[in-house]
C-alpha cells in the first residue's frame, strides 16, 4: 500500500538530524540521521515492510521492537527490526518476503509469497 505522507516541516519545536540518502528497494530515498528505518519508510509512503508466509503484507505495529512485524533486510541482514534500527548514510534497505528474501529475489525465482520451492 502506497500513501504519500510528506514529512513535517522542521521548526516550531521539531529538530531533525542531517539529511542522508538510503537505498530502499534499489531506489535512493531521503532520510535524516536520528530517525528509524520505519520512520523513513513511512515518510517514503509505503507502509508495508514484508510479507508473511500467506502473502499478506505486514508493517509497523508496535513501534518498539516487540512484535517483529516490521522486519526488513538492512545491508544484507534479513530480519532486522525497522522500528529500532537507526538510519545511516548509504544504508541499503529492502522489504522482505517470508524467509528473508528480497522481494525481487523471490519473484525472480518463482518462490513468491505463498509458493514453496521444490528444492
Amino acid at each position: 500500500m502506497t500513501i504519500r505522507r510528506p514529512r513535517l516541516a522542521a521548526g516550531r519545536g521539531l529538530e531533525r538530524g542531517p539529511a542522508v540518502t538510503i537505498t530502499v528497494d534499489g531506489r535512493p530515498t531521503p532520510a535524516y540521521l536520528g530517525e528509524s528505518v520505519a520512520a523513513a519508510l513511512m515518510a517514503d509512503g509505503d507502509l508495508s515492510t514484508r510479507t508473511a508466509l500467506d502473502g499478506e503484507p505486514r508493517g509497523l505495529f508496535c513501534g518498539m521492537g516487540v512484535c517483529f512485524d516490521c522486519l526488513v533486510i538492512v545491508d544484507g541482514v534479513a530480519g532486522t527490526r525497522a522500528c529500532v534500527t537507526w538510519v545511516r548514510d548509504g544504508m541499503d534497505v529492502a522489504r522482505q518476503d517470508h524467509p528473508g528474501l528480497r522481494r525481487e529475489s523471490a519473484e525472480a525465482s518463482g518462490d513468491g509469497p505463498g509458493r514453496a520451492s521444490d528444492g
